[in-house]
């Protein structure tokens, strides 16, 4: 069922499997067993509903039962943005973890349904070829990559696959809430148009990916600390799209409105919490810092002479790493 593109970049890997105990995570745990990719897994905990114990214990079993490492985050109680709040604490275990364990590939359980129902989303909101054609099977993000092996897959086919094998796995009652908007799109749109439609919604992701490879160029994001910067293409569209692709790595989605303020404007502040340059050369992307801060005289001359936006100047003066870096790229254009 995996498709030999994924099964090539995770054989002879140290890997970390996303694990929730659902049925998305738990037949992809088993498709990985099947081919015999080594991984480990990693699981969280956020402590709303009680049948997390069980999904917490069943992994442990698994684990325990097929010799992998079981790594378990107890969140936090989340108060309030509960699936933006639930998505960063995920990824920021997750990514420690890649740190601490040397783990090359990250792999997640989105399946083709997950797809469609982010596409609809986008469609819905405002977005371009390359926005809507959403998840990648393979996403570079710095240290690691992420790797989803499920994206050509329906969850039908998953539920088969689990039946005829009889594997046990859970439903997270939470996924039937219609007021949560993403669940709204797949009960009322997503799901009815994939039973109607799936071959023809697997072909043209298909041609959605062929496109969004001749559109976009993929551009590497250096970074040093909280300070992210790449070299402009002569495509805005690409620059734009690498611009966002990385805000969403930090847990920042743009909206319709900012994506065409990058269009027109040089310096743009996003959600007050990021500032994005783009200067002849370079985009500089860094945390947006609102104190007045007292600046020497030498630092605000040094960067008068370089021409350094002054929105950036309280980052790269708290900073002294990236304010280094940033010399070294202007001086040099």
């Amino acid at each position: 069922m995996l498709e030999n593109s994924s099964l090539s970049k995770l054989k002879d890997k140290k890997n970390l499997l996303a694990f929730s105990g659902g049925a998305d995570s738990t037949a992809l745990f088993f498709l990985l067993l099947k081919n015999k990719i080594h991984f480990d897994i990693a699981i969280v905990n956020y402590g709303i509903r009680e049948q997390s114990k069980k999904e917490v214990q069943y992994a442990k079993q698994l684990a325990s039962t097929h010799n992998l490492q079981c790594h378990l985050l107890n969140a936090p109680k989340i108060d309030k943005n509960f699936e933006s709040s639930a998505r960063e604490i995920r990824y920021n275990f997750f990514e420690e973890l890649i740190i601490a364990h040397g783990y090359e590939n990250l792999i997640t359980a989105h399946h083709l349904g997950d797809r469609f129902e982010w596409m609809l989303m986008q469609f819905c909101k405002g977005a371009g070829c390359a926005e809507i054609a959403g998840m990648q099977e393979e996403q570079k993000r710095g240290f690691y990559t992420l790797i989803r092996p499920l994206l050509k897959l329906d969850k039908k086919e998953l539920l088969h696959f689990l039946h005829s094998q009889n594997k046990h796995y859970f439903e997270d009652e939470t996924n039937l809430d219609e007021d949560i908007k993403r669940n709204s799109f797949r009960h009322n749109y997503s799901i009815p148009l994939l039973d109607k439609y799936l071959s023809g919604i697997k072909k043209s992701f298909d041609y959605l990916d062929e496109d969004k490879e001749s559109l976009i160029q993929e551009i590497e994001i250096k970074s040093i600390h909280a300070f992210a910067y790449f070299k402009r293409s002569k495509n805005q569209r690409t620059d734009i799209f690498t611009i966002d692709k990385y805000l969403k790595s930090k847990f920042h989605m743009p909206t319709a409105k900012e994506r065409e303020l990058l269009k027109t404007k040089d310096t743009c502040i996003l959600g007050r919490k990021f500032v994005v340059n783009q200067n002849t050369q370079y985009v500089f992307i860094m945390p947006f810092l609102h104190e007045n801060l007292h600046m020497p005289k030498e630092f605000k001359e040094e960067c008068r002479v370089l021409k350094i936006e002054p929105k950036l100047r309280a980052y790269l003066y708290q900073d002294k790493d990236a304010f280094l870096k940033i010399k070294q790229l202007l001086r040099a254009v």
